[in-house]
């Protein structure tokens, strides 16, 4: 059998985003649509190396709806969606230092009318549920106990699995090395095997996001690629039944993992699309910061180490929709490390956008590449 080469809808990139958004199409009857990734794999880079949580407390607004709106998804899929649930609720613990804490208490009753169940705690209270926590290194907690460890496996196969078996194709291991605009539209991409078309070409290359898009002659989004490092290793107590714990003010997170401790020490260095790995230095700063806030943790040896790309727009917003100067070229770029957990919300907003070019789910102008287009 001959390849097709013509489509309704081409998605380059088989992360999560390209893979939510292949699955939401099909929800809305569209199957016409070939996802291809460049990788022999999808979920290769940001998706696959995530720490894997939900948490939806942020402190930008707009990431905070999607949050509450992607939860939905993942604490009520579809029936057969999955074979075990997407989302375990072990719990976020957020640590905050004065003024954030009177702040966040202020707000409180805010955000839980916006959907996020909130328990507030005193530092005593959280050191009660870590005991390795230093009292005086924080003023209070927040703890959203319907947040937790999101199953990315499950979450990634469940989109490509239903897209999949609805008509969707799916190439691995396919890069697009160009963008075809005809008479200022896009009309399909180039490839190592040739050229493929389409009615809408849409790119959800990650941390390759900006290149694609210069490929099409599209809006100059400054994406920018960041390292963001996890380490896993021993832990010196039992941490079962811990929730994962964040320090802004101290960079760092950590969590339960395979009965050891998940730790990232919170790193973001700007750097051009890779496949990324981990800084030593880097690694230290963080222990030396951990040091400081829960001393007993820091450990002698690792067990594991690695580093993903979260990719970011300049106003740290994703981007999601019809590019301004190129029709047909769509934007899905630009989430951050929170790709996986809006993934049910910036899927469905995208597939209505593309579908019907409007959504009733969220302010799509607040997502819109237009926003960076020169005025």
């Amino acid at each position: 059998m001959t390849e097709r080469r013509r489509f309704e809808v081409i998605i380059v990139g088989g992360g999560i985003a390209g893979a939510s958004l292949a699955y939401f199409l099909t929800e809305r009857g569209v199957t016409d649509v070939l996802l291809l990734e460049r990788e022999p794999q999808p979920g290769y880079h940001a998706t696959g190396r995530s720490a894997a949580t939900l948490s939806e407390l942020d402190v930008v607004a707009t990431w905070r709806e999607l949050k509450v709106l992607g939860a939905r998804f993942l604490r009520h899929p579809p029936p057969g969606f999955a074979e075990t649930p997407l989302v375990v609720p072990s719990g976020v613990m957020l640590l905050f230092r004065e003024p954030e804490w009177s702040a966040l208490r202020q707000a409180a009753p805010a955000i839980e009318q916006a959907g996020i169940r909130l328990v507030l705690l005193s530092p005593a209270e959280a050191v009660a549920r870590v005991p390795v926590l230093l009292v005086e290194r924080f003023a209070g907690a927040a703890l959203v106990p319907d947040d937790g460890h999101i199953d990315v496996h499950a979450l990634l196969w469940g989109y490509l699995g239903h897209a999949h078996r609805r008509g969707v194709e799916q190439r691995f291991g396919v890069e697009v090395r160009g963008v075809r605009v005809e008479a200022g539209r896009c009309t399909g991409v180039l490839t190592a095997d040739g050229e493929l078309a389409a009615r809408w070409v849409v790119n959800a290359a990650g941390a390759w996001a900006g290149r694609v898009g210069v490929l099409a002659g599209a809006a100059p989004i400054a994406l920018v690629p960041h390292r963001r490092t996890i380490v896993t290793f021993a832990a010196p107590v039992d941490v079962r039944g811990w929730p994962l714990v964040q320090s802004d003010a101290d960079r760092l997170y950590f969590a339960p993992e395979s009965g050891g401790l998940l730790l990232s020490p919170m790193d973001e260095e700007p750097m051009e699309p890779c496949d990324a790995r981990p800084d030593d230095e880097v690694i230290a700063q963080g222990f030396a910061r951990l040091a400081g806030l829960a001393p007993s943790l820091v450990p002698q040896a690792l067990r594991r180490r690695w580093s993903g790309l979260r990719t970011f727009a300049p106003d740290r917003v994703p981007v999601a929709g019809e590019d301004p100067r190129v029709p047909g070229f769509f934007w899905l770029a630009g989430q951050g490390g929170a790709g996986i957990e809006t993934s049910g919300a910036l899927g469905q907003i995208a597939a209505d956008l593309l579908v019907a070019g409007k959504t009733e789910r969220f302010d799509a102008r607040a997502l819109s590449p237009a926003r960076f287009a020169a005025s």
